[in-house]
């Protein structure tokens, strides 16, 4: 029997609009982060970015686990079942108003230098990270040039 999937994106979950991108701004900044849930590990299916217009500078796009430091006060997002109808008990936000502090033990599960609109990773099958039970996964991006941007994770 297959597994549940999950994908939480950097954005309200879309009822009568669109999903908002977040600004990016030129300092790095955390876009989307998870956390596991302390019951158990979460298996990191894949992950991506998508701009509103083309970059006119490259962003770099992290995806790292900061054990389990979390930036301060994001907005609270549900991941929404992909395959199965069970509520994941991994929390999400978007946006926080703070980095918190990352410490040495972080864990880099990828990064990306972009110049496109668009980016999606999805691991190999056996290959995919994951992310400890308790730990913060984040998706940071940084770049010299604001731009507006939609992230997300999908995981089991």
């Amino acid at each position: 029997m297959a597994a549940n999937l999950w994908r939480v994106y950097s954005a309200a979950v879309p009822t009568t609009a669109a999903p908002v991108g977040v600004a990016t701004g030129t300092a790095i900044k955390t876009h989307l982060q998870l956390t596991a849930p302390a019951a158990g590990d979460l298996t990191i299916v894949g992950w991506g970015v998508a701009f509103e217009s083309t970059p006119t500078a490259f962003v770099k796009a992290e995806l790292i686990q900061t054990t389990t430091v979390a930036g301060g006060t994001p907005t609270a997002v549900t991941p929404t079942p992909f395959r199965g109808s069970t509520a994941s008990a991994a929390t999400a936000g978007f946006a926080p108003t703070t980095e918190g502090t990352v410490v040495a033990t972080t864990r880099s599960f990828d990064n990306a230098t972009l110049l496109a609109q668009y980016f999606y990773k999805e691991w190999s099958l056996g290959r995919e990270p994951i992310l400890d039970a308790s730990q913060v996964l984040r998706i940071r991006l940084t770049t010299s040039v604001t731009i507006n941007a939609i992230c997300w994770i999908d995981f089991e």
